[in-house]
């Protein structure tokens, strides 16, 4: 099994526990571990009829590359999810103005993480990532995203121009961060069905996906750094939209 289909970590696995149980097919706890923290995800996974193994720690450092796994891996069945496909009908259907992210080549599969976990408590409906220079939804995002990969549709497409068309033709403005933009994120109005635009760490919005956005907006910055973590950058954005359509909408 490809590391994608697993999830390591105490908050991880406990989350996607919780959420959405059905997608465990086998956890793996460390042999030696038998506190209330892991008590507590076997006591979930018992509830869920999902096999439990003890295994040694030797297996889970496998399993997860080394990474901090904390004594708990789990092992997901194969999901369709939501193919590129698919995502034109997936917007149709939606019964309120869409909300998505579209994460122009992050290649770290950290920041990923932590766009997902963001995106997700924001209530973004989808998120759009290209398929070349972008991290893929690996075990490590599924760590830092604490259970929002498992819920929060991810689709990976060709085209990532072609695709902001498509978005245009449903009625969907795009917003692109930008930090040389003259209008900050305060002066932006968000209204409607919404899709925002970051860049790839570094480098920002490629030249061709900044020619598709409606508009661009800067976040303004008071301190002496330049720059944000692309990750934190996005959680601002994503909560700014939700703050002013929350607004619009009394």
């Amino acid at each position: 099994m490809s590391d994608s289909q697993r999830v390591f970590g105490l908050h991880a696995v406990g989350s996607l526990l919780q959420r959405t149980p059905g997608k465990v097919t086998v956890l793996l706890v460390q042999d030696n571990r038998n506190d209330a923290r892991v008590e507590q995800l076997l006591s979930a996974a018992e509830a869920a009829d999902i096999v439990v193994r003890r295994v040694p720690r030797r297996e889970l450092d496998e399993l997860a590359a080394a990474a901090n796994h904390q004594g708990v891996v789990a092992e997901m069945g194969k999901t369709g999810g939501l193919g590129e496909n698919d995502l034109p009908a997936f917007l149709d259907d939606l019964s309120k103005p869409a909300f998505v992210l579209v994460l122009d080549s992050i290649q770290d599969p950290h920041n990923l993480g932590a766009c997902l976990r963001s995106a997700d408590a924001a209530g973004v409906d989808v998120v759009i990532v290209p398929k070349d220079k972008s991290a893929s939804v690996n075990a490590t995002v599924r760590k830092v995203a604490c259970g929002a990969a498992e819920v929060l549709p991810v689709v990976r497409v060709t085209n990532l121009a072609r695709t902001l068309r498509s978005l245009k033709d449903r009625g969907i403005w795009i917003y692109g961060a930008a930090g040389e933009a003259d209008a900050s994120i305060y002066q932006t109005r968000f209204d409607g069905a919404t899709a925002i635009v970051m860049g790839s760490e570094g480098k920002g919005l490629r030249r061709l996906t900044r020619e598709h956005c409606d508009a661009l907006f800067s976040i303004p910055m008071a301190g002496s750094v330049s720059s944000l973590n692309v990750s934190v950058a996005t959680g601002i954005c994503l909560f700014e939209v939700r703050r002013q359509q929350a607004i619009l909408s009394k």
